[in-house]
């Protein structure tokens, strides 16, 4: 089953991974197998809430085209995991696919344990049974730090070991990343505190606002450098961020810069997939809106390749593979006035100041990104499209120069790419009187291509 929204719903993505039907929040355990990659998500199938937490599944052989699979794993009753298997990564355990995820009870306060479930068929491309073990293999978080939340294990491997991160918050405020010995992943042994936030750059970049860090996740860069990312909670999600530095050989990590992952507003809680030659970044993108009728909730981002620029800052640019997307011909290929389909890709060059507008009110309010070269700065401002919060514009700096702005469009997900210096996460709800049309600041270059569903060739 292919992954397109119903034809009535013009909010509703369909080309990024959702279920179709209900809740879907944090993207878990991202692994490729037998030549696909499989991707799970936080899942309710019964209703658009977030309640009922199962793993969802779908799975792809080139990252465009995706396929939904039967839920990969659903709570036990009277399980460790009885009240939600909640987030997590997957790793090849000496051949077999293992889930390695949060599970909860109906006591629980926001102190997970770490379970485990495995493939029931190895040969199974599709993976699509999946069987938990019966006890988790870590019961809590470790004595002695007063720990009032922990959960969403992440596991990598550092000089031939396999070690786990695992996020937490304390009583006293100070968010941290713990670390476990995982070698033999069914004999986990904690090995002390990785970061937390009275780290220097964690604080400079972070501030003190953040109580927990949520799934927390760490990939290599190619340049040798490491990446951790963390999903910063106030008590409820708030932002997303990054910190770049050096993992060394005693597994302590010295960061050097960081900054926002995401700069805007509904990105949270992504997922990194280390490959042996690139890593791949998705995130959730919540509902910006309330449900009303809907009987849909949350998307995944467009999958990211994330690496690093020699000054620290985070290098993230669409994968290559979302090409396959993109109608034979573009739509646009010059500046001026042109009618935008539901779905497209588009990509404006800007020497000077240039205003890209997007999308028209009735009221004659516009949807716009402004990208300034000279002030090194990218602007959206979305004042007709108010949101809960105060909608100030969404202001991104980038070092000064020819600024490139690629916007991926797919019904009410917006995702902007700065160059590959910076992004932004949207999410915009069209009305049925709003007008859906391109305009761009002449002397700038200008390709748009419609999204289509693609082809397997």
């Amino acid at each position: 089953m292919s992954l397109a929204a119903p034809p009535h719903d013009p909010h509703a993505p369909r080309f990024r991974v959702r279920p179709p039907a209900n809740w879907m929040n944090d993207p878990n355990g991202p692994f490729r197998w037998r030549g696909r990659h499989h991707l799970f998500y936080q899942h309710n199938p019964d209703a658009p809430v977030h309640a009922n937490v199962h793993w969802g599944h779908a799975s792809s052989a080139d990252l465009a085209h995706w396929e939904h699979h039967p839920v990969a794993l659903t709570p036990t009753p009277g399980g460790p995991d009885e009240a939600g298997c909640w987030s997590g990564c997957t790793v090849d355990d000496g051949g077999v696919p293992t889930a390695v995820y949060t599970g909860v009870d109906r006591h629980h306060t926001g102190l997970g344990t770490i379970c485990l479930a495995r493939a029931a068929d190895p040969a199974d491309p599709a993976l699509t049974e999946w069987t938990p073990l019966p006890a988790p293999v870590v019961t809590g978080p470790p004595e002695g730090l007063d720990v009032v939340m922990f959960r969403d294990p992440f596991v990598f491997r550092h000089d031939g070991r396999r070690w786990a991160l695992v996020g937490a918050g304390h009583a006293d405020g100070t968010p941290s990343v713990l670390l476990y010995d995982c070698d033999d992943l069914t004999d986990w042994r904690f090995a002390g505190v990785l970061l937390d936030g009275h780290d220097p750059a964690a604080r400079a970049t972070f501030g003190s606002r953040a109580t927990g860090w949520e799934c927390p996740q760490l990939y290599a860069a190619r340049d040798g450098a490491w990446v951790l990312v963390v999903s910063l909670w106030d008590g409820h999600p708030w932002t997303t961020g990054y910190l770049t530095g050096r993992l060394d050989t005693d597994l302590r990590f010295t960061a050097r810069t960081g900054g926002l992952l995401d700069h805007g507003r509904d990105f949270y809680a992504p997922a990194v997939l280390q490959e042996p030659d690139r890593a791949l970044m998705w995130g959730w993108s919540w509902e910006a809106r309330e449900q009303g009728g809907a009987d849909w909730a949350g998307v995944l981002t467009a999958p990211r390749v994330v690496d690093v620029h020699p000054d620290g800052a985070l290098r993230v640019s669409p994968a290559p593979e979302l090409h396959r997307l993109r109608a034979a011909e573009p739509f646009v290929t010059t500046p001026g006035r042109t009618a935008l389909p539901a779905a497209y890709d588009l990509t404006v060059g800007a020497r000077a100041r240039t205003t890209v507008s997007l999308l028209r009110s009735a009221a004659g309010d516009g949807l716009t990104v402004v990208l300034d070269p000279e002030a090194g700065t990218v602007t959206l401002n979305r004042d007709g499209w108010p949101r809960e919060e105060a909608a100030a514009p969404v202001v991104v700096p980038v070092p000064p120069g020819e600024l490139t702005l690629r916007v991926l469009v797919d019904g009410s997900l917006y995702e902007l790419f700065v160059g590959d210096r910076a992004t932004v996460t949207e999410r915009v709800y069209e009305r049925a009187d709003d007008i859906r049309e391109l305009s761009v600041t002449p002397g700038a270059s200008v390709t748009g291509w419609e999204l289509v569903p693609p082809t397997n060739g």
